[in-house]
């Protein structure tokens, strides 16, 4: 069970000869990571992408133009952008570990009222909330993945991917329960938002779990590595492009996680291969940890975000150009290998070059310019496909996400933190 990888034996710390260099087991942090990261797999993988797999059946049923149907992705990304904004200040009364389990806890009692309403204004407002209580699960989640990384540096960018690949596993159960507690009856859909709802609480003990024994075992972690920073100000302008290439990241990727599955469901796609697609795009998710972690170790500036964005566009492009199942498959694989991998390189950014007594608010400053883009994204995604066809909306958030790899590419690493 993975309950039981939370109970390890606490690292050594009073040890008089100890030193920094001296690390923890390496299975035991790798397996730490993983319990971790089911709190992403609720932030994203069930409380956002599974939205997907419900599009269809809630637009048919309640009337949605593919407008309406983005502004609820955008509703959660305002919500989430929130979250981001109040972090910092909540971070100051409460622990990273502490606002991980209150957003957990929240993340999976929202999804249960979403199986209660049908009012578009209402399900809007609760899309909002939602949204905050995510970002809550995500910001304190990549605190804390950040501390244990730097428990291994050695193992620091596989760590920090298999924290955000975790929302894999939150894509693999949508694709599995979703089609198969849609009910063929009025309002059928509300049935899997309360099997989603019971995933987050299944997930939430094991993340829990593994949250509150970072904060007590490895806060040692992040006052070895702080530095006495020069300013409490960050020089933001020093990360413009980064930043400015993640906003980018933000509208293109969304895009494509809001309509992909209505888009193949129109190519006239069964729901044995729209469900087939959905999973092997969450394992690809999952293994990317292992694919990327010498990238996001070696590259100090933006390099890392700028190749994974170029591959998102390509993955992107590739079923707006083909309909087919094989294309389909191909992007699938190539977007689920590599969008989570893009979110971890900003946190390995932060990690390169600020000091650990900045590290929530770099975290929480390229979550507020990821989720403006998420704002954008599906409601003019959605407005494109309404005028000009799915497709067509994809090639957008494809040109996007080359755009953000270009400026990404042009960041330098900033040198406010030195080992």
């Amino acid at each position: 069970m993975l309950a039981e990888l939370i109970r390890w034996k606490r690292p050594r710390a009073d040890a008089r000869h100890e030193t920094q260099a001296e690390t923890p087991n390496r299975m035991e942090t790798l397996l730490l990571a993983v319990a971790l990261s089911l709190g992403s797999a609720i932030a994203l993988g069930l409380a956002r992408f599974a939205y997907a797999l419900l599009l269809p059946a809630m637009k048919l049923d309640l009337g949605w133009s593919f407008a309406q149907a983005g502004a609820m992705n955008t509703a959660n990304a305002v919500g989430y952008l929130l979250g981001a904004l109040t972090f910092p200040r909540l971070s100051r009364r409460a622990s990273p570990a502490a606002l991980f389990v209150a957003g957990c806890v929240a993340t999976a009692l929202l999804m249960a009222v979403s199986g209660v309403l049908i009012d578009t204004h209402a399900l809007l407002t609760l899309r909002v909330i939602t949204g905050a209580s995510s970002a809550l699960i995500f910001i304190g989640g990549g605190v804390l993945a950040a501390r244990l990384a730097s428990a291994r540096p050695r193992d620091a960018g596989l760590v920090l991917g298999l924290y955000y690949g975790g929302t894999g596993w939150g894509i693999v159960a949508s694709a599995i329960l979703v089609p198969f507690t849609i009910v063929h009856v009025l309002h059928g859909w509300q049935f899997a938002w309360f099997a989603l709802a019971v995933a987050c609480l299944a997930f939430a003990v094991v993340a829990i779990g593994a949250a509150r024994r970072i904060e007590r075992d490895y806060a040692a972690v992040t006052k070895a590595a702080a530095q006495p920073a020069h300013s409490d100000a960050l020089h933001w302008p020093r990360f413009g492009l980064a930043l400015a290439g993640y906003g980018l990241f933000g509208v293109g990727y969304i895009g494509y996680m809001t309509f992909i599955v209505a888009l193949l469901r129109n190519a006239g796609m069964s729901a044995a291969i729209v469900t087939s697609f959905y999973i092997l795009l969450g394992a690809a998710t999952i293994v990317s940890a292992r694919l990327w972690s010498g990238l996001l170790d070696r590259m100090r500036g933006g390099q890392a975000l700028a190749v994974l964005n170029g591959l998102l566009g390509l993955a992107t492009f590739l079923p707006a150009l083909a309909t087919h199942p094989i294309a389909a498959f191909i992007s699938g694989a190539l977007f689920g290998a590599t969008f989570l991998s893009a979110v971890a390189s900003t946190t390995a950014f932060v990690r390169h070059n600020l000091p650990a007594t900045h590290w929530a608010k770099g975290i929480s400053a390229f979550t507020i310019v990821f989720a403006f883009g998420q704002i954008v994204g599906p409601l003019a995604i959605g407005w494109i496909s309404d005028g000009a066809g799915l497709a067509r909306g994809l090639v957008y958030s494809a040109l996007l996400l080359v755009a953000g790899a270009v400026l990404a590419a042009c960041q330098k690493p900033v040198g406010e933190r030195r080992r």
